[in-house]
């Protein structure tokens, strides 16, 4: 299964935020930082936004509640950033804004500090024990690892996902692809087929048997296009695109995908089209890439 590769900006991470990993272990240079810091507080995938289109909020360091400093990097301002895990605060001509919501629509540092500091935070709430003796773990490295009592470090994981929108090759209005439907959508929502990548599994192995499980079609020309973090709460999503026989039966799981359909292009836009995902995810973007293909 040959494989394409295509420098796409994803909506969620821009490439705008400099990690500037070296200072994780300044702790000198993180002290003298903090009170020029501008902070951004996260509750679950939710931050803080005003204005039309909308920003980011951030707290002066002075005014930022307590709590585990995690350090997001330095922007193109030169300002240190830092993200707290705390209840939002309410600030006049403020509202709170769920990640998904609002990620697209953010500028590229407000967008990769915002996806940056819900992945952190999602990762540290779930770690703060150690998995082998139970003991409570410290955040280390201003928020990047956390050790345990015995001295081990824990890193932040990232669970691969694979995400393919699978069409029939043809131009055009006439030109399919293939889309599913969840139990718990909305009835019109369709989007690509996706699921994670087992232990001891190719990505584009995993494109065609997730596939093949939920809605019995196989697909060929397996091609990578782009990636997305996708911090819900730890998944990194590898975007493909691969051809069908429009003409094979589709069979659903009945578990995670209750329908699937081939729609044409001339049907989107129309009643008898499918409403889109999200237009933060990566699954929009493989649509809409798709719809506007030219010969």
């Amino acid at each position: 299964m040959p494989c394409g590769t295509t420098e796409i900006a994803t909506q969620l991470y821009r490439g705008a935020i400099d990690r500037a990993t070296v200072r994780r272990t300044d702790a000198a240079w993180l002290a003298a930082a903090w009170p020029t810091a501008r902070v951004l507080i996260v509750q679950g995938d939710r931050a803080l936004v005003a204005g039309d289109p909308p920003h980011l909020v951030y707290l002066p360091a002075a005014d930022a509640p307590p709590g585990e400093r995690l350090f997001l990097g330095i922007g193109t301002d030169d300002v240190p950033y830092f993200a707290i895990a705390a209840a939002l605060p309410e600030l006049p001509d403020t509202r709170p804004h769920s990640l998904r919501s609002v990620g697209h629509l953010l500028g590229d540092v407000d967008a990769d500090l915002f996806t940056t500091a819900v992945a952190l935070a999602n990762w540290h709430a779930a770690h703060r024990y150690d998995p082998a003796t139970g003991a409570p773990t410290e955040p280390a490295e201003a928020g990047w690892t956390r050790v345990t009592a015995a001295g081990g470090t824990l890193w932040p994981r990232t669970d691969p996902a694979m995400i393919v929108l699978v069409h029939d090759g043809v131009m055009g209005p006439d030109g399919r692809c293939l889309l599913a439907h969840k139990p718990e959508w909305p009835t019109d929502r369709y989007s690509c087929v996706a699921g994670y990548v087992e232990p001891g599994e190719s990505v584009e192995a995993a494109v065609a048997r997730e596939v093949t499980e939920e809605v019995g079609v196989t697909v060929h020309d397996v091609r990578y296009l782009t990636s997305q973090p996708w911090p819900f709460p730890r998944s990194l999503m590898l975007a493909y695109t691969a051809l069908a026989d429009p003409s094979a039966p589709v069979v659903v799981d009945g578990v995670e995908i209750e329908q699937a359909r081939w729609f044409r292009r001339a049907e989107f836009g129309t009643p008898a089209g499918p409403a889109l995902p999200f237009t933060t995810s990566v699954a929009y973007l493989l649509i809409d890439r798709w719809l506007h293909e030219r010969p």
